[in-house]
């Protein structure tokens, strides 16, 4: 018991000494003791951040993470003493704006190639296009030369042909069945009507051209036929010392054959004289579709068959007063630059029925009829209806 009670009294002034110094350092809060139970768990978890896994807080949920963004600074420092301004731009914003720039400078270079090529392309395709006219413009002289040619060689056909005409009259032979008389119906010539037209003046094509030439071929083939004929004709004349009587009907007759079929042009529109020829005409220059017949302003024209008329009135092409009269199975004929027509649209006209009276009407230098055949749209020399 006195041993104890030493103890306490000595034990008294350490714990008085401890009360001062407590008063005189802050107070230090140790760390609770955890229970038993909890001091297994402290073997497994050596830190209070290990005990919480990452992106979790106490209570479980996760936490987001936030990135810190980086920024750029781009300063303009001017020459002058003038205040330096400055472009803050996030790295987002900047690698934005470089793709922008790429896909920019990309585009650019595209469009600029593309402008090169297209301009070579299209050089190119004009020094084609040069070269072609240039070629066509030759092409066209050629076929304008030809044409002259084929003209000339037709002229000189014709003249054979007067000459042939002028040697039958006088020999007393009888006249060629194929001759083309440049004279009025009844066999007179005056020399008095010359009026010419047709549609506006169009230059040859190649199938004009070929057709002349095979025009020209055929009639240098019917004229040595009947050269020949003439030929064996003034034998037999020497031969019977005398001189047969002409026969055979004049060009010119305003009706057909009686053993002409009534739907096939036949004998002449109208009366007058041959002023322009069908084929190339003009030293070559236009090719006429038809044949034009001139005589008096107002002379008769009449239908070669019979048909149906088509068109009956004004044409812009160059026909003026104009007559179309369908005969069936693809046959048409066209009188063109009447002064008047007298038939209407639809209506059935006669062979021989007056349709229209001649005239100066459209592309026209004088009173005559312009007369064509058309065979399934296709123009035929006039001349082997008459």
């Amino acid at each position: 018991m006195a041993k104890n009670e030493e103890q306490k009294i000595s034990s008294e002034p350490e714990q008085a000494e401890v009360t001062d110094k407590t008063t005189v350092m802050p107070p230090v809060q140790l760390p609770k003791e955890k229970p038993a139970e909890d001091a297994a768990e402290g073997d497994k978890v050596s830190s209070p951040e290990q005990a919480v896994p990452d992106g979790q807080d106490k209570d479980g949920k996760t936490a987001k993470k936030k990135k810190k963004q980086t920024f750029y600074t781009i300063k303009l420092i001017p020459d002058d003493d003038g205040d330096t301004k400055s472009v803050r731009l996030s790295a987002r914003m900047l690698k934005f704006g470089l793709a922008s720039v790429a896909a920019g400078a990309l585009l650019f270079v595209g469009a600029f190639s593309y402008s090169v090529y297209s301009t070579f392309a299209n050089q190119n395709g004009a020094s084609e296009i040069r070269e072609l006219r240039q070629v066509n413009n030759i092409q066209q002289e050629q076929l304008l030369q030809l044409s002259k040619k084929a003209n000339a060689l037709q002229d000189e056909i014709d003249q054979l042909t007067q000459l042939e005409n002028d040697l039958r009259r006088m020999s007393g032979a009888s006249p060629a069945q194929d001759t083309q008389d440049d004279g009025s119906g009844d066999g007179s010539v005056s020399g008095q009507h010359d009026g010419q037209g047709g549609p506006y003046p169009q230059a040859p094509s190649l199938d004009n051209v070929s057709e002349t030439l095979d025009n020209v071929e055929k009639n240098i083939q019917k004229r040595r036929e009947s050269l020949l004929a003439l030929q064996q004709e003034l034998k037999d004349q020497q031969e019977a010392m005398g001189l047969p009587s002409s026969a055979g009907s004049m060009p010119g007759s305003l009706i057909g054959g009686s053993g002409a079929s009534t739907t096939t042009p036949t004998g002449w529109p109208a009366r007058g004289e041959v002023s322009s020829p069908y084929g190339l005409r003009w030293n070559g220059s236009d090719f006429h579709p038809g044949i034009d017949i001139a005589n008096d302003m107002g002379t008769p024209i009449v239908a070669t068959a019979d048909g149906t008329v088509v068109t009956a009135g004004w044409n812009s092409g160059g026909y003026g007063n104009m007559v179309d009269i369908d005969h069936g199975n693809g046959i048409m004929t066209r009188y063109g630059h009447a002064m008047q027509v007298v038939v209407s649209v639809g209506q059935h006209v006669r062979r021989g029925q007056i349709i229209a009276y001649m005239g100066s009407t459209g592309f026209s230098t004088g009173p005559h009829v312009h007369y064509e055949v058309r065979i399934n749209g296709q123009t035929v020399n006039p001349i082997s209806y008459l």
